[in-house]
């Protein structure tokens, strides 16, 4: 009976714990989700004002490379004596140099990044063109469709700079915050559901170790 009475706590208290694992889960997926809906909401909101979001993402991207050459470059200097001791630091420099550079002229680094991205859109949608025409393979109808629509793109971009350098990074940044915010909620969504099913209920006649500790010590006095 003693040895019946051990095994029923024990697996109350397993269920227990597995039910309290399965709240922290449940609670951190919510996060999760939480965080896709700013994300959408951001993302929704930069594509209604595109200046807007440009101007963020370059100030943003300035940033991160400032903030990555001071961190490259203290690493540099924790690691001087090594053999690429000067090659890190030439690279911390450029970095801090470009961030300050970008952010002290988000407009202008703007127009050269569209003119990048335009010529990247156009050399890539023809060689997938010319490509797909060349090998002819069992994806040549889909790999045609996206060298045209890049070249198109690219085109596109390129005919309307500068004055497309003021929407066309605002719309990408705003798409990618998008896309990665319903990915997030479809995660957090998808993983509560998962926890859900496989987080058993605790048992209503289940005491807290507290309580059944109490009672023993009790029924032994």
């Amino acid at each position: 009976m003693v040895k019946d009475a051990r095994d029923d706590d024990a697996g109350a208290d397993a269920v227990r714990d597995m039910a309290r694992q399965g709240k922290k889960l449940n609670r951190s997926f919510g996060w999760l989700a939480a965080l896709g809906v700013l994300l959408v909401i951001g993302g929704l909101v930069g594509l209604v004002y595109t200046g807007l979001a440009t101007l963020t993402s370059m100030l943003l991207f300035g940033w991160l490379l400032l903030i990555g050459g001071v961190v490259g470059l203290l690493q540099a200097i924790q690691s001087r004596g090594t053999s690429h001791f000067w090659l890190a630091v030439v690279v911390a420099a450029l970095n801090i140099a470009a961030g300050v550079v970008v952010i002290r002229h988000p407009h202008g680094s703007a127009e050269a990044l569209t003119m990048f991205a335009a010529l990247l859109f156009l050399t890539g949608g023809l060689f997938r063109l010319v490509g797909s025409v060349v090998v002819r393979g069992p994806q040549f109808g889909w790999t045609l469709f996206q060298g045209a629509f890049g070249m198109l793109l690219g085109l596109l971009v390129l005919f309307d700079w500068p004055d497309s350098s003021r929407y066309v990074l605002g719309v990408f940044f705003s798409l990618a915050l998008l896309f990665d915010g319903l990915g997030m909620i479809a995660i957090g969504i998808g993983g509560r559901r998962i926890v859900g099913m496989v987080t058993p209920p605790v048992p209503e006649n289940a005491t807290p170790p507290e309580s059944s500790e109490t009672e023993q010590d009790q029924s032994n006095n």
